[in-house]
């Protein structure tokens, strides 16, 4: 514990032999966090500039990648001064608030991914209905919804938590997660009870109904062969998405409950595997798989050559 300006610090234990290697992790997560920024907001600003983009699908994927960046933007600054200092250390406050944004965020994912499923099902299940149902005032409606709401659910857990008392300074990872709770001098049967309501209303209902929509939009396609291109097209990167992030979303909920004796490099590589995969697969998967993207991106790096 750091008394200093009676701030309260966090010691993180899960770098592996960071002074050894302090200048290869930091130039390889900064060129992972460029590219990052770089591959998400230029699908963003394509769907921005190109008016046949301006659709609910192609604006709720921007959002996605919007979170993308926020999220990593939560993690890697951090991250990077971790690395090129002699302690890895983080003030209790700024350590809830890190849980706090990545686990928002992460809800927001959920939300957004939902609002999809949502889209692709009015629009392929019933496209007379489509353009009444989807109106720019929904799909305002939805995108305000799936910031605020998960927001609102984790500023209860933020308060809830930054009340209890700690006994505990150090961590084994190399970020704040849900391991925070291991902090505290005495386990909370509140904060368990919202955990587990915050796990089942940010994560297992919203998976629930993708998979609802995604059911009988496959229902709907196998009846009706014309759709089935268009449904292949159009839900085939959404569900490789949401199959990514739900993997990494259960690894990193599950895992610090989980008591594995895993060696320290293990969970290191682990942990730099969550903030790496999912902010550089969406841009990805986008870019290559939604055709009209993909041709825009194909007319910008022809320019570029």
């Amino acid at each position: 514990m750091d008394y200093r300006l009676n701030v309260t610090y966090i010691t993180f234990g899960g770098h592996v032999e960071v002074h050894k290697y302090r200048y290869l992790y930091f130039v390889i997560m900064f060129t992972v966090y460029i590219l990052i920024i770089s591959s998400n907001f230029t699908i963003v600003c394509i769907i921005m500039i190109h008016k046949n983009l301006h659709e609910p699908m192609y604006i709720f994927i921007a959002a996605l990648l919007i979170n993308s960046v926020l999220f990593s933007t939560a993690i890697y600054p951090k991250l990077l001064i971790d690395f090129l200092s002699d302690e890895q250390i983080i003030s209790y406050t700024g350590c809830l608030f890190q849980w706090l944004s990545s686990y928002w965020l992460a809800v927001s994912d959920f939300f957004l991914l939902s609002i999809m499923a949502y889209d692709r099902y009015v629009s392929i299940c019933n496209p007379l209905k489509y353009t009444t149902i989807m109106q720019k005032t929904t799909v305002n409606l939805f995108l305000f919804s799936a910031w605020i709401l998960p927001a609102c659910l984790f500023s209860v857990g933020f308060l809830l938590t930054a009340k209890r008392k700690i006994c505990t300074f150090h961590m084994k990872g190399i970020l704040c997660n849900s391991t925070v709770q291991a902090l505290h001098c005495e386990r909370s049967k509140i904060l368990n009870i919202y955990g587990l309501f915050l796990f089942v209303t940010g994560a297992i209902l919203p998976l629930l109904f993708i998979l609802f929509t995604y059911a009988r939009i496959l229902v709907v396609s196998y009846r009706c062969r014309g759709v089935r291109r268009r449904a292949a097209q159009t839900c085939l990167p959404h569900l490789l998405v949401l199959i990514n992030f739900s993997c990494l979303s259960a690894y990193d909920v599950l895992l610090p409950r989980v008591e594995l004796d895993f060696t320290k490099i293990v969970r290191f590589i682990m942990s730099i595997q969550l903030v790496i995969y999912h902010p550089l697969f969406n841009p990805i998967i986008y870019g290559l798989k939604m055709r009209r993207i993909y041709d825009h991106l194909k007319r910008l790096f022809c320019k570029m050559v």
